[in-house]
């Protein structure tokens, strides 16, 4: 195909005139729906898509992150997101948050380690697929075993940096040495070798097995793990794809966020629902999807999304996500709450009135009785994450 012939005209109404220039051919590509907008869009919605592609690398020895704030996505108002990776052995340092972390394993394998108020103690090996849950305040390591690990973190503030965390090294080094050699009991002279500057990611060596690790353990272990492995969430399926949902009623250690992991088939889509308790945060891991935002007054907009994008949808708004690729749309939806829910339209109208139904919609009885309420399932399996990542640069 001819970029240069992709020109802001729609064919149906014959709306638009060709763009002369200057113009990102490429973007415009990518994003055919903001090029050319559907008649059924109208009014102006915030921008509900960003990039990680777009977003500023931190690059360290050993790892990179990079972040999705409200500072890059305005309309993210729940949540900032946070992708990172590690080299086999390294370290995302031991820290804590004031917000509590979401995690979800893109790729590789990881042991993250952990202590509760009550000093009980949590350590684990995660592989590609697996989550973890950090409540705030919790303390926490991250260290990528030998296939080296990337991972995706959503945070509970819209305005949470990551390069603005409770370090290990960083408290040490603002507090006075003598009063840091009084708390454990060594001399000045014992402590000369900590860091003098955060570390934040560092290199490492891949350790043993758990068993092999020397660990105290006095108050024993936390009673509900910190870590999910996704071979016990339960499959949902559908006529065009299927859903795995993880909130605190199989995850209670999640007390504040919860997600929905979505595969939708060539030609399928997420049916036309709205969220009633929270806002919803997404990332896109495979395929390309289309969305339409319908908010209140009468305001929508339609994005496109590929592999590495993020998006949001304000919470109560209804939307759909359509597969307009050739390869399954692998998806998560996010949100700051502990419960998942959802409205669907179809089940809204199914379970109303025939009449009701009819007399809004102009159609008859007969019309609105064959509205899906249920959808059969298919027999599928649980997408491989692995091959689910963004691209790599």
């Amino acid at each position: 195909m001819d970029e240069k012939k992709v020109e802001p005209v729609r064919k149906s109404d014959g709306k638009g005139w060709v763009d002369h220039g200057p113009r990102n051919y490429s973007r415009d590509l990518e994003n055919p729906d903001i090029l050319i907008p559907p008649p059924s869009d109208n009014g102006t919605l915030s921008n509900l898509r960003f990039s990680f592609s777009d977003a500023h690398q931190r690059l360290e020895e050993g790892g990179w992150a990079r972040e999705i704030s409200n500072r890059e996505l305005p309309a993210s108002t729940d949540m900032t997101g946070v992708n990172m990776a590690l080299e086999p052995g390294a370290y995302r340092e031991m820290h804590w948050h004031k917000e509590a972390e979401w995690g979800l394993m893109l790729y590789g394998n990881a042991r993250v380690t952990a202590i509760d108020e009550y000093g009980r103690s949590f350590i684990d090996d995660i592989k590609a697929g697996d989550l973890w849950n950090f409540e705030a305040g919790i303390p926490h390591s991250i260290q990528a075993l030998d296939q080296g690990c990337e991972f995706l973190l959503v945070f509970s503030e819209p305005d949470f940096s990551e390069n603005n965390t409770f370090l290990l090294s960083d408290w040490l080094i603002h507090t006075p040495k003598e009063v840091v050699a009084a708390n454990l009991k060594k001399t000045i002279g014992e402590i000369e070798s900590f860091p003098k500057e955060e570390k934040y990611i560092f290199r490492g060596n891949v350790p043993g097995s758990i068993k092999e690790v020397k660990r105290k353990n006095d108050n024993g272990d936390v009673p509900s793990p910190f870590t999910f492995h996704m071979e016990k969430a339960k499959t949902i399926y559908s006529e065009a794809g299927k859903v795995w949902i993880v909130d605190s009623t199989v995850f209670p250690a999640a007390k504040t966020i919860s997600a929905a992991f979505v595969e939708v088939q060539p030609g399928g889509m997420r049916e036309l629902h709205w969220h009633p308790k929270a806002a919803e945060w997404q990332y896109y891991l495979k395929g390309k999807g289309r969305m339409t935002v319908f908010n209140s007054d009468g305001v929508a907009r339609t994005f496109d999304f590929q592999a590495g994008d993020v998006g949001v949808v304000p919470i109560v708004a209804g939307h759909y996500i359509q597969n307009i690729g050739d390869e399954p749309l692998v998806f998560i939806e996010v949100f700051r709450n502990p419960l998942y829910s959802d409205i669907s339209l179809n089940k809204w109208l199914a379970t109303t009135p025939d009449q009701i139904v009819g007399d809004h919609l102009n159609v008859t009885n007969q019309f609105v009785e064959s509205l899906p309420l249920e959808q059969k399932p298919e027999p599928v399996v649980w997408f491989d994450l692995k091959k689910a990542q963004p691209p790599k640069k």
